[in-house]
């Protein structure tokens, strides 16, 4: 018998944003291909490639891209899409441990890691003749990796607010050795605190659909509202194959309020937040 191939992807998500100018940039490689999808404000794209061109050393390479988590530099010319540029991130701001918690030395279906919350961009991109300059623009980095992204799951992000902050959240169903539940992650990051609310320790979800989500554990809550929400379609996994479409608005208006041990910490409204909202029947 020949040897059973284990269907597998990996992504990164470079989120850059400055103003009301958001670029979302998504290097891959799944079983058949690698590929880089674009989201911004008023489209999203994918450019697939084959699979001989990337690499993944210390930098990402895909053809004559280069992405690392000190900048990237793209350079791409098709017949419907062409962007170039080069950006520089300074000041990466990870998390403390991994926001899987102890699920990190689990086989799931998913695993989820942030790179940096919050970070400087500086330089310039253009994307079909739309050029962007960035000086003191703000970054964000994670990436995927596994068979298939969750069947239904509530992902959002901003680190666009009055003060320095971030907020990522996402709850999700997991099927776990056997059976399914309901995982939540959640890391805000607020004048240079790192706050934790996940499945691990204790968190519960309190309401949530598409326009809001509300979680909680012992010592913390997180209210988020969305209020707009025009989306673009973008490729997800499903079985290691790009062929599942997802909705996400990269830059969507959102509140976030955020209570520690009873105190309101902040409540901020986010004019770039990034959002993404599924519960499609896709098979695990």
């Amino acid at each position: 018998m020949g040897e059973m191939k284990i269907a597998f992807f990996e992504g990164w998500y470079f989120k850059h944003q400055i103003k009301d100018k958001t670029i979302c940039i998504i290097p891959g490689v799944c079983d058949e291909k690698c590929f880089i999808q674009v989201i911004t404000n008023k489209n999203s794209y994918n450019v697939d490639f084959n699979k001989k061109f990337f690499s993944n050393n210390e930098d990402i390479n895909i053809k004559n891209n280069v992405f690392s988590f000190s900048g990237i530099d793209v350079n791409i010319s098709e017949d419907n899409f062409k962007m170039i540029g080069k950006l520089e991130y300074t000041n990466i701001t990870s998390l403390k441990t991994d926001i899987m918690g102890f699920f990190k030395y689990f086989p799931m279906q998913c695993r989820h890691g942030i790179i940096s919350m919050y970070h400087k961009v500086n330089g310039y991109i253009s994307v079909n003749g739309e050029y962007i300059k960035f000086k003191d623009g703000i970054g964000y980095i994670e990436k995927d990796s596994g068979r298939s992204f969750p069947k239904e799951y509530f992902w959002i992000h901003s680190n666009d607010f009055e003060e320095k902050c971030s907020v990522v959240a996402s709850i999700a169903d997991i099927p776990f050795m056997g059976f399914n539940f309901q995982g939540i992650i959640c890391a805000v990051w607020y004048k240079g605190v790192e706050y934790r609310l996940a499945t691990y320790n204790g968190a519960r979800v309190v309401s949530f659909n598409k326009d809001h989500l509300i979680i909680e554990n012992k010592n913390c809550k997180v209210e988020i509202y969305i209020f707009n929400n025009k989306c673009y379609d973008l490729y997800a996994p499903n079985k290691g194959k790009m062929e599942r479409i997802i909705k996400e608005n990269p830059a969507c208006k959102a509140r976030f309020k955020f209570i520690f041990k009873n105190k309101i910490m902040f409540d901020f409204l986010s004019e770039n937040t990034s959002f993404e909202y599924t519960y499609d029947e896709i098979s695990n």
